[in-house]
């Protein structure tokens, strides 16, 4: 599935790897009952609720789509720690590429793998990542019932705001 992806978008999103619906589709975080769409927009990032076809629509407003695993899954749970380490250096390149204002990883057990922090908790982590801000957020997959829409709009919301500042800016 591709990146969707520009320079100096004010938050780039990470979700961990396309599920089955999202493969099937091309588009990310596409599964009915996912609430991605629904947070982005309850946090103020969208005009309205997009489509997952309308994920195009998303660099105009200063957000990019990746994931940290491109290989399609039933289940995040089918990938191993080696991939998701792989998949945090490749995250890395792209954020330095590109700069984003701000990075969000949506998934905090993925993270905690990925970058090897077994204790890092939800929001604004410590370290940046390429130079720019590195948030943690809820996995907004319907599967994931822990934590509630407002919660994980939240945490968007001040990952946009943090990008805002950054967007740009020299690192």
């Amino acid at each position: 599935m591709p990146d969707v992806v520009a320079d100096g978008l004010r938050l780039l999103l990470c979700g961990i790897n396309p599920g089955l619906w999202s493969g099937w589709s091309g588009h990310h975080f596409a599964r009915p009952g996912n609430r991605f769409w629904p947070a982005l927009h309850r946090a103020g990032l969208t005009p309205r609720v997009l489509d997952p076809a309308e994920e195009g629509l998303l660099p105009a407003l200063g957000i990019g789509i990746t994931n940290l695993v491109p290989r399609t899954t039933a289940a995040a749970a089918e990938l191993g720690a080696d991939e998701l380490r792989l998949g945090a250096r490749r995250l890395e390149a792209l954020v330095a590429r590109h700069r984003p204002g701000a990075v969000a990883v949506l998934g905090m057990g993925a993270y905690r793998t990925a970058f090897g922090r077994p204790r890092a908790s939800l929001g604004r982590q410590p370290e940046p990542l390429a130079g720019a801000p590195l948030w943690v957020v809820p996995n907004p997959s319907g599967l994931q019932a822990r934590y509630g829409l407002d919660e994980i709009a939240a945490l968007l919301a001040e990952a946009w705001r943090e990008g805002g500042r950054r967007a740009g800016a020299p690192r």
